[in-house]
């Protein structure tokens, strides 16, 4: 029997013949070698429901694309309003910023169905679907409802809240019924498993064997395929652009410290400013210099929170750099726009210490990135929060609490200060945990639970 195609569904698709990014190349080659359908929201908005009907194809080989538009109205609710201004605060611990909006929530999930009734439209008897992210939790619940008996399975890229977080969620008892209607659930970490089936252990679903649960009529799989990157390919980048840290300017024997995040409350970057100038007020010699580097392009600016921490943080750099800064030395420089991909891997690879310090994250690839990106010869410190994913694999970073700023202070004079031998070994482990569950392997890994699942999950 031919095996079926691969339909993937993510609310961002690439438009560009040759795909870029860690996890799009890795779903791009994976469509590639078995045939199929990426489906995801075109980033167009339109101005009524109606103009919004329909897939639009964007591409046909090696793999058919096919893109969706939002309605104004849709924008707001599904996309600014209940997944990124309700579930991603409650997903990352934050439930004092969680909306509650009975309107925007409905339009979540009349989005859902929309997409749905999209989905069953092209889905073939054999294909199996890979649906990605906080956008489609409704989604298999809907393709249930028309009819779609295929294989569903989904992977939750950001942390999964704890179940004493979830009862400030109004849609909560929907929950165990999105979640249930997939095959197969993917998270980052042991932890967000544990949430997940504490939550659902809570809420009426029978703990089975092996990380199986059994809800209503349905048995489903809930298990952790932490997200890699290309190792090889970013090692490359490093190399061939190692020249990039030349364009900093550091005076002799000036330290780099590198942030690279998304402007995010998550991120903990008002933390990591306020430690980096605690670091400055206490490190041993006044006379060493040491640059904060923090490269943090801007994201959902629509929402209120995201202006917040914009204003906190050129607020924090004002005063530490008012205080410390000479008049060729500026301690933290804050670059709030994108930097290209290769110029960052030789950055990463100039830097003595990265700060990967969130408060809460589902894995967070920058800590692999960096490095991937060292000389092995002489390579930089990871720094490391206890809360970022990466965490369960990365433990020979340093690791900090990111609420403490004398602890992470204390951290960037151990990285600036750690002997070359201590460096390398801490390096050495690091690459052997990051090649071993590279990009490739997560696609393969849990294509292959998805696909072991051939038993019909309905009693």
């Amino acid at each position: 029997m031919d095996q079926g195609r691969l339909i993937v569904v993510s609310n961002r698709i690439p438009t560009e013949a040759a795909p870029s990014g860690g996890l799009v190349v890795a779903l791009h080659d994976a469509l590639k070698e078995r045939g199929g359908v990426w489906i995801g929201n075109s980033g167009k908005r339109v101005a009524t429901q109606e103009e919004a009907q329909g897939l639009t194809r964007i591409a046909q080989e090696p793999y058919e694309r096919y893109c969706f538009d939002l309605s104004e109205e849709e924008h707001q609710g599904f996309y600014l309003g209940y997944a990124n201004a309700t579930l991603w605060p409650l997903f990352h611990h934050r439930t004092d910023l969680l909306a509650v909006d009975p309107d925007e929530a409905r339009i979540y999930r009349e989005v859902n169905d929309r997409v749905a009734g999209l989905i069953a439209e092209v889905v073939r008897p054999g294909d199996v679907l890979w649906v990605h992210d906080y956008h489609f939790l409704p989604l298999a619940e809907a393709l249930r409802r028309r009819g779609v008996t295929n294989r569903i399975g989904f992977f939750l890229h950001i942390p999964f809240p704890n179940p004493s977080d979830m009862p400030a969620l109004s849609e909560r008892k929907l929950m165990p019924g999105w979640l249930s209607s997939f095959d197969l659930i993917g998270l980052q970490t042991r932890r967000d498993v544990s949430n997940a089936l504490d939550f659902l252990r809570d809420n009426g679903a029978e703990l089975l064997l092996r990380g199986k649960m059994k809800f209503d009529s349905r048995t489903f799989e809930i298990a952790s395929f932490p997200i890699g990157i290309d190792v090889d390919a970013f090692v490359e980048a490093a190399e061939t652009h190692a020249d990039s840290g030349e364009h900093l300017r550091l005076s002799p024997g000036e330290r780099l410290v590198l942030g690279v995040d998304r402007l995010d409350y998550s991120k903990g970057l008002p933390q990591r400013f306020a430690a980096f100038g605690e670091y400055l007020s206490h490190r041993p010699d006044p006379q060493i210099r040491a640059t904060l580097l923090q490269i943090a392009p801007p994201s959902r600016e629509d929402v209120e929170a995201y202006r917040d921490i914009r204003q906190e943080l050129e607020t924090i750099t004002g005063r530490v750099n008012g205080e410390m800064a000479e008049l060729d030395w500026t301690p933290i420089r804050y670059i709030r726009r994108n930097i290209e991909r290769e110029i960052l891997a030789g950055l990463y690879r100039r830097a003595d210490a990265c700060l990967v310090t969130p408060l809460a994250d589902g894995m967070n690839l920058v800590a692999k990135e960096f490095v991937a990106a060292q000389d092995g010869a002489d390579p930089g410190v990871l720094i490391l929060s206890h809360f970022a994913g990466a965490a369960e694999q990365l433990d020979a970073a340093l690791m900090v609490n990111p609420y403490d700023p004398g602890e992470t202070a204390r951290a960037i004079d151990q990285a600036l200060s750690m002997p070359l031998h201590e460096r390398q070994s801490r390096h050495l482990s690091l690459m052997q945990a990051i090649r071993e569950t590279d990009i490739a392997w997560w696609t393969r890994t849990y294509l292959a639970a998805l696909q072991a699942k051939t038993e019909p999950s309905n009693d």
